[in-house]
């Protein structure tokens, strides 16, 4: 029997013990969880209202529908308004709310209607205001002008 044999057992049982210490601390994080509210509407598609993820939630873009009519307000001021009332909603079902937002993208239809938008979603943040982009879009879902998503940190 060679010298070199207990050591390279030794060497693959600790490589092994390895793995199942790494796997281990894998499968015992926690995965993403989806996010769901009645207080928002149902998702059009096949993806979740929202996803916590690690220390962050993640939520799709709203458009600005009445969870309960299904209809969109008639101005963009209020599509805007219906837009960040459901995200509020779905931030709160993960204990979230708009000062634990960290990023947001917001796609409107016509940049003409940027001011517009601008001065609804001021009203819902205080500083330090989120990072945020805006950019026009050639459409939107249902036939909405506005849509928003944001990225929040869980405290």
């Amino acid at each position: 029997m060679n010298g070199s044999t207990p050591i390279l057992a030794l060497v693959f049982a600790c490589g092994l013990l390895a793995g199942f210490g790494i796997y281990a601390a894998i499968s015992s994080s926690p995965g993403n969880t989806a996010l769901y509210t009645a207080g928002a509407p149902e998702p059009i598609g096949p993806y979740s209202q929202a996803v916590r993820c690690s220390d962050y939630v993640f939520t799709s873009g709203q458009i600005g529908l009445d969870p309960t009519a299904g209809t969109l307000p008639d101005t963009v001021a209020g599509e805007t308004a219906q837009v960040m009332e459901n995200l509020q909603a779905i931030l709160a079902e993960g204990g979230l709310d708009f000062p634990d937002v960290v990023q947001t993208r917001i796609y409107l239809t016509d940049l003409a209607d940027f001011e517009t938008v601008n001065a609804v979603y001021a009203g819902y943040f205080e500083e330090p205001y989120p990072a945020r982009s805006t950019v026009q879009v050639a459409g939107l879902p249902k036939g909405a002008r506005v849509e928003i998503k944001m990225v929040a940190r869980v405290r």
